[in-house]
């Protein structure tokens, strides 16, 4: 454990209260934003368009009920504990099933814990999902620094790489002396950071948006150059799909700049809102997954619904971490999707809505202990929030390998 990790170790139960007035105070927020006119063209190249912002905070004003996930996230074990001088919010979930094997999943921007809910029960009790007990986890979902209920940073420094450090602090308090991890989005950045520091007890990681990009091809696309000589075709495909996602990254531009100027979505919901949908996946910017599920009011597969989307931005809302959130842009200083040069055993999942498809070559001399690769064949890049079935399948196939040759469990 890294000495720069000074704690109090006890752990306090957390319960959720949203008090009335402040739900009053955000539809009236709603109810009076003052809105600039429509587009003037007919895509969504120039952002967010007014009839889905309209549509949507009418819904968010009127219908939309923040009590329904209040109660879910009342009802699973909530906790908080100071690790480095911060609080740390954190839901944790032991399977019945005593030999499960613990796992800490690490959410992303523009997400929060909320992205994870719907794996919690699949991958805590498989049997009731169509697998075995065998394929059970205890599961552990920390709410990052800055985001939801954790505590805001007053100083610099929470980067991903601290956040490695607490994350094998909160495992090594919890009891778990073996694990794993995995992470998406940002969560990525934070369990490649947990690989390179290989803290004692960690097994293996999950990403679902791995770092693979050699070194040539990733200086190459953030120039937005041709693409180097040489590549195969799956390599030239996931090259045209980097140089699309890094024409769409204004937003992370932003943050990374100039985080502390973004006021309004501390003082508008809609500009919040707004804010929140205007991330790319690879199929669009806003998001198309997220754009797709503010036109789906329900689900019986788990596909991402309109409220559920609701449900983080009136998270973010609530708690007032626009701006909080938006620092870990500033204070990261690395490459996006560039090689780490971790080296412990990984496993990774391509979703074919992620911002790029790591080709398999890129992937084995990325992360030279590859244990496990599969390419999917629908989600992206809220694979866990879009796809909890086939989510918690790939979680569950991913570290079966570790049960065979590691024993019981803490």
């Amino acid at each position: 454990m890294s000495s720069t990790v000074e704690t109090t170790t006890a752990i306090h139960p957390f319960h959720i209260d949203v008090p009335e007035e402040a739900l009053d105070d955000l539809r009236r927020r709603i109810a009076s934003t003052n809105w600039p006119e429509k587009e003037t063209v007919a895509d969504q190249s120039q952002g967010v368009p007014l009839a889905m912002i309209q549509k949507l905070a009418r819904h968010w004003a009127t219908d939309y009920d923040w009590r329904t996930v209040e109660a879910e996230l009342n009802a699973l074990p909530q906790f908080v504990t100071e690790i480095d001088g911060l609080d740390i919010h954190f839901i944790h979930v032991r399977s019945p099933h005593e030999d499960a094997l613990p796992l800490i999943v690490n959410h992303g921007w523009p997400g929060s814990i909320i992205e994870q809910l719907k794996i919690i029960h699949r991958l805590t009790d498989p049997t009731a999902h169509g697998a075995s007990a065998e394929d059970a986890f205890h599961v552990v979902i920390p709410s990052m620094p800055g985001y939801g209920f954790s505590g805001k940073p007053t100083g610099t420094g929470w980067g991903p790489e601290r956040m490695g450090r607490a994350w094998a602090e909160l495992m090594q308090r919890l009891g778990y002396s073996e694990y794993v991890a995995q992470g998406g989005d940002w969560g990525a950045f934070v369990v490649d950071q947990m690989g390179l520091q290989a803290p004692e007890g960690l097994l293996a990681i999950h990403t679902n948006m791995p770092a693979t990009v050699p070194a040539d091809v990733d200086e190459a696309s953030v120039a937005g150059e041709p693409a180097p000589s040489g590549l195969s075709a799956e390599e030239r495909r996931a090259y045209e799909q980097l140089i699309r996602t890094y024409g769409q990254v204004e937003y992370a531009r932003m943050m990374a700049a100039r985080p502390q100027t973004l006021y309004g979505i501390a003082d508008s919901p809609v500009g919040l809102a707004a804010w929140l949908l205007d991330h790319n996946d690879a199929d669009g910017q806003p998001a198309a997954t997220v754009a797709s599920a503010l036109e789906r009011t329900e689900s019986d597969t788990g596909e991402l619904t309109r409220d559920e989307v609701l449900d983080n931005i009136t998270l973010y809302w609530l708690t007032n971490t626009g701006v909080s959130a938006s620092r870990l842009y500033w204070e990261y200083k690395g490459g996006f999707f560039n090689a780490k040069g971790v080296s412990i055993p990984v496993a990774m999942t391509v979703f074919p809505g992620e911002q790029y498809q790591a080709p398999r070559s890129w992937a084995e001399r990325a992360y030279p202990n590859l244990m496990y690769f599969n390419e999917v064949d629908k989600g992206g890049h809220f694979a866990a929030w879009e796809e909890p079935e086939l989510f918690a399948a790939e979680l569950r196939a991913a570290f079966t390998s570790l049960r065979t040759t590691n024993g019981g469990r803490q």
